[in-house]
C-alpha cells in the first residue's frame, strides 16, 4: 500500500521531531520536499531554520577514494563531538533509471552512530555531479541541527562544477596517476577548489602529483595561489587531521555570505529549471518534421543561435497561452513519474 501524505496536523508533530534531530523524522522531510501536495509546505517550514551547517563539498574523478576520505573525515568531526550529514550522489543508470546508492557501505561503521546521518541519493541524470533536489536535501539537513553537513558528488570528471553553488568549502580528491600535469591544467573541478587533496599517498608518485598542483596553482589568480595542497591515505588515517585543519579555516563565512550563496544558488536553480522547460516546451509545440527553420539552420545559412530565438519567438507568440502550455508539461511530468 503506497505511504499516505501527511495531514498539516502531522506536519507539526514532523517538524517537532526534526528539531530534536530524530534521523527518522529527517529522513521523511527529506522524501516530502518533492512532493506535491506537501513538498511547498515543507520547504518553508525548512527555510528559516537554515544557514547554521557548514557545508563542505567532496568532489573528483571517479576511483580518487572520496567516499573513503568522507568515512575518515566524519569520524574526525566525531571525535570532535560534531554531528555530521551526509548527500551521496550516485549515477544514475542511463537506460534503467535505477541507482547502486552504494556509498553507505563504505561508511558503514558509521551507520549506527545517532550523530551521523547518511543519504544516498540518485542523481537521475542530472549533470555537474549533482541531484536535481540537492539544495532542499542540504537544508533539510541544515534544518535538523547538523553542524557540518558533507556532499560527495558523482565522481563525473572535469565538468563536474556544480558544488561550488552550494559548498562552503569545496575540496577536490585526486590520486597519483591519473593524468600528467596537462591534464591537471586543463581539469575544469580544479578551479573551483578551496582545498586540493592527493589521496593514496601510499602509491607511487604521489609528490609528482601534488608538484603539478603546485605548478597549476602558479597559473591562476593570485587570490587563488594559496590553496592548501593535502596529501592523505583515507584507509591509514594519514593527513585527516591536517584535511580537517584546512576545511575549517576554509568554511569560515560570514551569515551574509551565507545568504549571498544561498541566493545564488536559488538564481542557478531557477535558470536550469527554466531552461528545462523551455527544451520540453520546443520539442512539444513545434513542427516535428523537417521546415524552413531547420533547413536554414542545416545549411549554414543561419546560427544556432538565431535559429533559437526564431523558436523562442514563434513559441511565445503563438495562440496558446504560456501558462497553459506550461501547465500541460507539468501534468504530463507528475504522470510520468
Amino acid at each position: 500500500m503506497a505511504e499516505q501524505t501527511p495531514k498539516p496536523s502531522n506536519l507539526d508533530t514532523l517538524f517537532e521531531r526534526l528539531a530534536a534531530r530524530d534521523r527518522a523524522a529527517l529522513a521523511r522531510c527529506i522524501t516530502l520536499i518533492d512532493d506535491r501536495e506537501v513538498g511547498a509546505a515543507v520547504r518553508q517550514r525548512i527555510h528559516p531554520l537554515t544557514g547554521r551547517a557548514t557545508v563542505v563539498g567532496f568532489t573528483g574523478a571517479p576511483g580518487v577514494g572520496k567516499s573513503t576520505l568522507v568515512d575518515a573525515y566524519i569520524a574526525k568531526l566525531r571525535l570532535l563531538g560534531q554531528s555530521v550529514a551526509v548527500a551521496a550522489i550516485d549515477p544514475s543508470s542511463p537506460l534503467s533509471g535505477g541507482a547502486v546508492l552504494g556509498d553507505r557501505i563504505r561508511m558503514h561503521r558509521h551507520t549506527s552512530d545517532p550523530g551521523v546521518f547518511i543519504r544516498s541519493i540518485a542523481s537521475r541524470g542530472h549533470l555537474g555531479g549533482l541531484s536535481e533536489s540537492i539544495q532542499w536535501t542540504i537544508d533539510t539537513m541544515d534544518a535538523a541541527g547538523m553542524d557540518v553537513v558533507i556532499v560527495e558528488t558523482v565522481g563525473t570528471g572535469q565538468s563536474e562544477v556544480d558544488i561550488v553553488e552550494i559548498a562552503d568549502t569545496c575540496v577536490v580528491v585526486s590520486a597519483p596517476g591519473l593524468g600528467d600535469d596537462v591534464q591537471a591544467i586543463k581539469a575544469g573541478i580544479l578551479e573551483i577548489a578551496d582545498v586540493l587533496v592527493v589521496n593514496k599517498i601510499d602509491m607511487p608518485h604521489a609528490e609528482v602529483t601534488a608538484a603539478q598542483f603546485r605548478n597549476m596553482l602558479k597559473l591562476r589568480d593570485t587570490h587563488r595561489q594559496n590553496i592548501p595542497i593535502i596529501m592523505t591515505s583515507a584507509t591509514q588515517g594519514r593527513g585527516i587531521d591536517e584535511l580537517h585543519e584546512s576545511i575549517a579555516r576554509q568554511a569560515t563565512r560570514s551569515p551574509e555570505e551565507k545568504r549571498q550563496l544561498r541566493t545564488r544558488r536559488m538564481h542557478r536553480l531557477i535558470a536550469q529549471t527554466a531552461a528545462s522547460l523551455t527544451r520540453r516546451m520546443v520539442f512539444e509545440f513545434l513542427p516535428k518534421e523537417d521546415n524552413a527553420l531547420t533547413g536554414s539552420a542545416m545549411k549554414g545559412e543561419s546560427s544556432l543561435e538565431e535559429a533559437a530565438m526564431r523558436v523562442l519567438t514563434e513559441l511565445f507568440k503563438s495562440d496558446i497561452p504560456i501558462n497553459h502550455k506550461l501547465a500541460g508539461l507539468v501534468i504530463r511530468r507528475i504522470n510520468e513519474n
